[in-house]
């Protein structure tokens, strides 16, 4: 969820975190220069965009994470899966911070390694899901500017999540022939999820969308 509306390229606003007295356009550099190293922002086509996520969005996205680890282990890949958090992953617009994703575990130590603030190249990520904040700026952003941009970035699997009316997960999968996502599965409340994702030793992710949602 996006705070601070401001214009952007106008057709579209987005919230624009306060940096520089608010002038652009950002750089990787500037963003990581920052006192707070960038946490809680993303970068989109030279502006900083802060995320500030709500409770209930937060709860389904840790969800689906422990949901996503699991399948992991479970089928014994050599697989990293996180909430965005301090990860970025880079994007032809810039760096997002996915609500979740999964990428190779040899990815992630090669990053350690390199001890370098440089986002997780987007080509080497398995999946992302984002959790949408319904009325908010991003919305938007997770429905039509983050599929463009995911699909652009190679990203095999892209799951949109929705919490209301009732909780929803929508699948899409990359075209190769095209590059562009196609909607594969939607889940809803009292339904299971269940998708295969590729990797090493292919994982499978099971969970009722219901379980996203509540206590």
């Amino acid at each position: 969820m996006h705070r601070s509306v401001a214009p952007f390229d106008g057709s579209r606003t987005v919230s624009v975190a306060h940096d520089r007295d608010g002038f652009g356009p950002y750089t990787a550099e500037d963003l990581h220069a920052r006192e707070d190293e960038g946490r809680g922002l993303e970068l989109e086509d030279g502006w900083l965009i802060e995320l500030s996520p709500s409770a209930p969005h937060n709860l389904a996205y840790r969800r689906i994470h422990e949901f996503v680890e699991a399948a992991v282990a479970e089928a014994g890949a050599a697989v990293y899966a996180d909430r965005g958090g301090d990860w970025e992953i880079g994007t032809p617009a810039g760096i997002r911070r996915p609500d979740v994703f999964a990428v190779p575990s040899e990815v992630v130590r090669a990053a350690m390694a390199a001890r370098s603030p440089a986002p997780l190249p987007g080509h080497e990520v398995l999946l992302v899901v984002e959790v949408v904040s319904p009325g908010s700026g991003s919305e938007r952003t997770d429905r039509v500017r983050k599929i463009e941009d995911y699909a652009a970035a190679g990203i095999p699997q892209y799951w949109i999540t929705d919490l209301l009316p009732r909780p929803r997960v929508q699948v899409f999968v990359l075209d190769g022939r095209t590059g562009t996502y196609r909607l594969d599965l939607t889940a809803e409340a009292g339904e299971v999820l269940e998708v295969k994702v590729d990797a090493d030793r292919p994982f499978t992710v099971r969970f009722d969308p219901q379980q996203l949602a509540g206590f």
